[in-house]
C-alpha cells in the first residue's frame, strides 16, 4: 500500500536500533541474534545466557556488584567474596571497593602457581556467595585451575571467571572452565573495541546496576553496539579455528626468544604451572624496566611493564608478586605478548634490542 522508497524518520533513536520495530531495527536485531548464538556456541551455553556489554571491565563490575547487592537486599546479610589477587584490576578493585558497603573479601591463596584448593576451603564461610578469578592472567599468561576451584566450592557459591585473555590459545567452553559466569572481551580476541560478554543463566541472582531500558535482559540498558558485537563473534569463531596452529607457532616463538636472552644476567621468567605461550612475563631484577620499556619503544618495540589498566601505578606488578611472592621480581617486570598477525621476525629482533638496552642500562647505572 506504500511506495518502495524509504525515508529514515527515527532519528530520535539510534540508527538501526535492534529494539525498534521497523525494517532497519528488525534487520539489526537479526544480526545481533546471530552474533549472540555464535558466541553462545563457543561457550557451550544458551543464547539467552549472553549479555552484551562494552567490554570485560564493565562485565566484571556488573557481575561482582550485581550479585553482592542482590544478596544483601534479599537476605539483609552482608556477603563474603573470594578473589584471585593477580586478577585484572576491574575484578580486584571492584571487590576492594565493596568494603565501603560492608562487604568482606579475602584473596585466594596461591601455591606452586595454582590456587591452593585446601587452603581455599578454609576461607569459605556460610556467607560466601562469590569467587572471582581470571582464567588466563593478563600479565603472566598463567592458566588458573578454575574447574578445580568450582568442584571444591559449596553449591550456593558462584564462580565468576574472566576468560578475556584465553580464546586465542585456550578452549573457553563452560565445561572446561567450570564457571557459573564467564566474561569475554572483543579487544582481546581481535582488533574490535567496544564489545564484551557477560555470560550467565537467568537463574543467577543478580540485580542491574543501571536502568533506562530493557535491553540485555534488563541488565545492561542502552542500544547494543551491533557492528562491534558482530565483529567480536566473527573473531571468536576465527580464534577457535586457528587456535591449534597459533598455539604451536607461539610456543616455538616463546622458546626461541627465551634462548636468545638467556645470556642476560638476573633475568627470570614469571609463569605458573600452566600457561598460554603468547604472553611472556620476565623480570630483570635490579633494572628500571620502565626505562627499558621506553628504550625499546624508541627502538620500535611496544612492550609493557604491567597491565595497561595499571600502567599509571608506581608500584610493581601485583600479578607477579601474587604469583612469585618476590618483591624484586615484581618491581622489575616486562610483559611481551603477541597475536596471530605478529610476524615471526618480531621476537628475534626484540631479543637483540633488549640485550643491547640492558647492556646500556647496566653500563650507565650508578652504583648505590
Amino acid at each position: 500500500m506504500f511506495g518502495k522508497k524509504r525515508y529514515y524518520l527515527d532519528w530520535a533513536a539510534s540508527y538501526g536500533n535492534p529494539s525498534s520495530p521497523h525494517t532497519e531495527g528488525r534487520a539489526a536485531k537479526r544480526v545481533l541474534d546471530d552474533a549472540r548464538t555464535a558466541i553462545a556456541r563457543e561457550l557451550q551455553m544458551k543464547s539467552d545466557d549472553i549479555i552484551f556489554t562494552s567490554g570485560a571491565t564493565e562485565a566484571n563490575n556488573m557481575v561482582i556488584s550485581g550479585i553482592t547487592a542482590k544478596h544483601a537486599m534479599d537476605t539483609g546479610v552482608s556477603p563474603h567474596v573470594l578473589y584471585l589477587p593477580s586478577a585484572h584490576a576491574s575484578t580486584v578493585k571492584t571487590i576492594q571497593g565493596l568494603a565501603a558497603w560492608g562487604i568482606a573479601s579475602d584473596p585466594l591463596p596461591i601455591k606452586n602457581g595454582e590456587v591452593d584448593i585446601e587452603a581455599m576451603k578454609k576461607l569459605v564461610k556460610p556467607e560466601t556467595i562469590l569467587v572471582s578469578m581470571d582464567f588466563v592472567c593478563s600479565e603472566t599468561g598463567t592458566v588458573w585451575n578454575t574447574r578445580e576451584v568450582k568442584h571444591a566450592l559449596p553449591g550456593h557459591v558462584y564462580l565468576h571467571v574472566d576468560a578475556s585473555q584465553a580464546p586465542l590459545a585456550e578452549i573457553v567452553e563452560r565445561s572446561r572452565l567450570g564457571a557459573d559466569i564467564i566474561v569475554l572481551d572483543g579487544a582481546k580476541v581481535g582488533d574490535t573495541r567496544g564489545a564484551g560478554v557477560l555470560a550467565t543463566p537467568r537463574t543467577t541472582a543478580m540485580t542491574p546496576l543501571m536502568y533506562g531500558g530493557g535491553q540485555e535482559r534488563g541488565m545492561r540498558p542502552g542500544t547494543e553496539n551491533v557492528a562491534a558485537i558482530t565483529a567480536f563473534a566473527r573473531d571468536l569463531v576465527k580464534a577457535r579455528e586457528n587456535r591449534e596452529a597459533f598455539t604451536k607457532r607461539s610456543r616455538s616463538m616463546r622458546e626461541d626468544f627465551i634462548a636468545r636472552v638467556a645470556s642476560i644476567s638476573n633475568l627470570f621468567v614469571n609463569q605458573g604451572q600452566n600457561g598460554v605461550p603468547h604472553i611472556l612475563n620476565i623480570s630483570l631484577t635490579g633494572r628500571d624496566t620502565d626505562y627499558l620499556a621506553a628504550l625499546l619503544d624508541e627502538a620500535g618495540f611496544a612492550v609493557s611493564t604491567k597491565s595497561a589498566c595499571e600502567s599509571d601505578s608506581d608500584t610493581g606488578s601485583r600479578a607477579v608478586l601474587a604469583l612469585t611472592g618476590n618483591i624484586a621480581r615484581a618491581a622489575s617486570t616486562l610483559r611481551i605478548s603477541w597475536g596471530p598477525t605478529t610476524p615471526s621476525a618480531a621476537l628475534p629482533a626484540l631479543a637483540k634490542a633488549l640485550t643491547r638496552a640492558v647492556a646500556f642500562l647496566d653500563a650507565n647505572t650508578l652504583a648505590s
